[in-house]
């Protein structure tokens, strides 16, 4: 049988069920479909900012949580408001480079979203490659419970405000943390309640020591396009507003 690798997309998200038993300088995965090298993480930065999209990390803590992981990392930057059709030809020019290197998997960390999974593997199958969803369909409550019980400490950088109010931000995620989440809020984060760095566990060579920054409040106007028209009765605009808390490196 051919060996196939594997990229982890959207890193930052990636909550993969590793078991202190698993970490090796390999770095495999026990996927439902066997055994799988991972061979790359992805993530996609703010090419102004140099920040992780939607998250708004560093980018240099970024690259120290991949060299902790031991895993190469590539990064893609993407220009200021860019429309999903920018960002759809970024990313199959991507996937096609990885696609030349005969990696055939892409893993990704989704636990329900039923519309983000189809839109995911919709853009694999357009350069040939196949998505592998390791966390599908089991709970929320199940997952963060075993991501702490292994030792993985991750830290709360980004809220919706739709969702709750900046003091969350900062805040490891905990026992106490789980206590104090209003009821409509996922555990995971699932539905973009929030956004977490990673910064220790049983597969890092060390912890990562940060200290906390400013706390930022940001706005954002998506527009909404319906691609069978072009005139601006066919737009909507939506705003969401987050609370951002800086993290940097001690």
């Amino acid at each position: 049988m051919k060996a196939t690798g594997s990229i982890a997309l959207e890193f930052q998200t990636l909550q993969l069920s590793f078991r202190k038993r698993d970490y090796q300088p390999r770095h495999v995965c026990y996927l439902p479909f066997g055994l799988r090298k991972l061979k790359y993480l992805l993530t996609t930065l703010s090419e102004e900012y140099e920040r992780i999209s939607m998250h708004g990390v560093r980018k240099e803590l970024l690259q120290l949580q991949a060299e902790n992981i031991g895993i190469k990392l590539k990064e893609i930057y993407l220009p200021e408001s860019a429309s999903m059709k920018i960002y759809d030809d970024i990313m199959e020019n991507t996937l096609n480079g990885f696609k030349n290197e005969g990696i055939e998997y892409a893993v990704f960390g989704d636990i329900f979203l039923e519309d983000l999974k189809k839109y995911r593997e919709e853009r694999l199958a357009d350069v040939q490659m196949k998505g592998l969803f390791p966390l599908w369909k089991k709970t929320s409550a199940e997952i963060i419970k075993e991501f702490i019980g292994l030792g993985f400490l991750t830290v709360v950088v980004c809220v919706n405000e739709q969702y709750l109010d900046p003091s969350f931000t900062g805040r490891v995620i905990d026992e106490d943390f789980l206590s104090d989440l209003p009821e409509n809020v996922d555990p995971c984060g699932e539905n973009g309640e929030f956004h977490t760095f990673v910064f220790d566990g049983p597969i890092f060579k060390k912890k990562i020591d940060y200290r906390p920054g400013r706390l930022v409040h940001r706005a954002y106007k998506t527009k909404m396009e319906n691609d069978d028209h072009d005139n601006d009765g066919d737009k909507t605009n939506r705003e969401t507003t987050f609370w951002y808390r800086d993290i940097l490196v001690k």
